[in-house]
């Protein structure tokens, strides 16, 4: 079975215009931002001034030493002034880095927010495209990434900023004959860096192509698990999982190999500067050069050290900054998407109707709904009572533009009637119910709602006037009473029981440890797939829609269990327009019209007796003459 396709890790395209957009998300937070960069500036000046007194600190004792008197109050006012300097940059240091989490955490708040939101609006052909995997891990890796950047990275930046723009002016300050031997190896840490940095830049880029491809293939193992074991497809899953763990494995030996020797070279390189400037500065001190003394050295050496960390830091920083960068460009990218398109105007609203059939608005739950038509020509506003009159005329469809599904279907479904689809697998059986409740537009044909052009349609209210049991029954961590519910959401304790009922579920129900609290969780992993279907079909019931759609809703009963809803579907379906998809063809029997399809063609069509007398593909199909596939 081959992994997951995942998008390969790249380096951002426009890393300034995502940083400003990130930035555009710590709205709010300016202040204390401000605050931030304050704690930062003051915690960087307080290393350096508590560098800084080591020169009269250390003057102080060797001027005693030479003359015989020490100087206490002197020695004392200035180790308290370092201890004071000292607390200063560690209270600094808490301040801004605890407002720096409160801004990080609360930026990747919105950023996952606005990502879920835009997810919620995107249409169905986004999802077919992307594997569940490949959008997981813009939740996970690429928003952690995103975390350490700004937890870390952001306030690390600034403070190795000031820091060495802070040190090397008071190197200045102090001798601007060693300074030269600063720039000197700033040169050859720079190109030490450069070398290291594009070689484990490359690294983290192919260990996090690695990382996705692993991550995908085992949320894929993990939700097919029941699938493995039935083929006894273990052994083969731990082979291809050790395949593409090893390539992980040597992706991220690559780079973490560069990321790691990058430290231990700028320490040694550091150690040698430190080193260089000990003899120079030794010399320079016992010849009196350029004023200097023993205390500048001291002072001088710990700038040294000082001056080379930031730096090593920085270099440190820049690869998780950039894979950063690159994980927010993708969730941007999402971001972006164009939402599903919606131009309808034709709302559903709760309508009363009086004696002579007058229609009008109301806000009261009346059980009764209208379609409100406001037209655009003369302002006029119509309302068409909801029936369920489904007519698909001519409709060509294809979810890619060069291989159509559906080839010129035209059928009409009136209230109350039972239409079924049979056919083989891709027959496009349940593409016209796709289509049906707008998931995707139709390019060519019409189809019309209650004589309505379902484009002219709001698709929120479209969708609201239907009701739809999949074949793959999805359940929601929750109570089952939340489960049903979710077909209606101010649905009452009642309403719910009462659809339970109809759906022959309150049975199995009322028999779990808890009854309707019964807590579901891994889509009701603790149901059977009987059961987890029979509270699909109490949650289409209890939305009370004009128009029922039933995809293979009972493929998973078995046909006891299937009898006995059989009276209670009935009822559910009574004065409503209902949509039948089914292999098992003796669920169909009773419906007023069998369409059968092939090629995305209706080849015959006739209720079950009309159907039989033809002795055609239908009749093959019944008398096990011929099998769907």
């Amino acid at each position: 079975m081959p992994p997951r396709n995942t998008k390969p890790m790249q380096k951002p395209g426009n890393a300034g215009a995502t940083i400003k957009r990130i930035f555009s998300y710590m709205y709010g937070f300016k202040a204390l931002f401000v605050f931030v960069v304050i704690g930062v500036i003051i915690s960087a000046f307080a290393g350096i001034a508590g560098n800084y007194l080591l020169k009269p600190l250390i003057d102080n004792i060797e001027e005693s030493l030479k003359t015989g008197h020490w100087d206490k109050s002197k020695f004392i006012g200035i180790l308290a002034a370092m201890a004071g300097i000292y607390a200063l940059g560690a209270l600094s240091s808490f301040m801004y880095q605890r407002l720096m989490m409160k801004i990080s955490t609360t930026t990747l708040m919105r950023i996952r927010n606005d990502l879920f939101t835009k997810m919620e609006s995107l249409p169905i052909r986004f999802f077919d495209k992307h594997t569940h995997g490949e959008l997981m891990s813009l939740y996970t890796n690429d928003t952690d990434t995103l975390r350490e950047m700004l937890g870390n990275s952001v306030a690390q930046f600034i403070s190795s900023a000031v820091t060495i723009v802070g040190v090397f002016t008071a190197m200045l300050i102090y001798s601007w004959q060693l300074t030269i031997l600063v720039v000197v190896m700033l040169f050859v840490i720079i190109r030490v860096i450069g070398f290291i940095g594009s070689r484990s830049g490359k690294g983290f880029i192919a260990q996090q192509k690695a990382l996705g491809r692993a991550n995908g293939y085992i949320e894929e193992m993990i939700d097919g698990q029941k699938v493995v074991k039935v083929f006894c497809h273990e052994d083969a899953s731990c082979a291809e999982f050790d395949a593409l763990n090893e390539e992980l494995c040597q992706a991220a030996t690559r780079a973490n190999t560069f990321a790691n020797i990058l430290m231990p070279i700028m320490n040694n390189l550091s150690y040698l500067h430190y080193a260089v400037t000990a003899i120079v500065g030794g010399i320079m001190t016992v010849k009196g050069f350029g004023g200097m003394t023993v205390g500048t050295v001291i002072s001088y050496l710990q700038f040294t050290r000082s001056f080379s960390m930031p730096i090593t830091q920085v270099s440190q920083q820049l690869n998780s900054v950039l894979t950063a960068l690159a994980g927010a460009e993708r969730i941007f990218a999402v971001i972006d998407e164009e939402p599903e398109a919606d131009d309808g105007y034709v709302t559903l609203v709760n309508a009363k109707i009086d004696e002579k059939g007058n229609i009008s608005e109301t806000e009261e739950r009346t059980g009764r709904w209208a379609w409100r038509h406001p037209h655009k020509a003369d302002g006029t506003v119509t309302y068409t009572e909801v029936r369920g009159n489904i007519e698909l005329d001519d409709v060509y469809f294809g979810y890619e533009p060069n291989k159509t599904v559906l080839n010129g279907i035209s059928l009409y479904a009136k209230p109350g009637q039972k239409i079924a689809f049979v056919g083989s697998t891709g027959a496009g059986k349940t593409t016209i119910t796709n289509l049906i409740n707008r998931f995707y537009d139709v390019p060519d044909g019409k189809i019309r709602y209650d004589g309505i052009n379902i484009n002219k349609i709001k698709k929120s209210d479209l969708r609201r006037s239907q009701s739809i049991v999949l074949q793959d029954t999805h359940l929601f961590t929750g109570t089952v009473m939340d489960n049903i519910r979710y077909g209606k959401l101010d649905a009452t304790d009642e309403e719910v029981y009462a659809a339970a009922k109809l759906a022959n579920a309150d049975s199995f129900i009322v028999h779990l440890e808890n009854g309707y609290d019964t807590m579901l969780t891994a889509d009701g992993a603790n149901l059977s797939q009987g059961q987890r279907q029979l509270l699909a079909i109490a949650r289409a019931a209890i939305a009370d829609p004009p128009v029922l759609i039933l995809d293979e809703a009972t493929s998973s009963i078995d046909t006891r269990t299937e009898a006995l809803i059989e009276k209670g579907m009935d009822s559910l379906m009574e004065g409503r327009t209902v949509f039948v998809i089914a292999h098992r063809l003796s669920t169909v029997r009773n419906s007023q019209a069998i369409m059968v399809l092939e090629h995305g063609k209706i080849i015959e069509r006739g209720d079950h007796n009309e159907l039989i007398a033809q002795h055609g593909k239908y009749y093959q199909l019944y008398t096990g003459m011929f099998e769907l596939s």
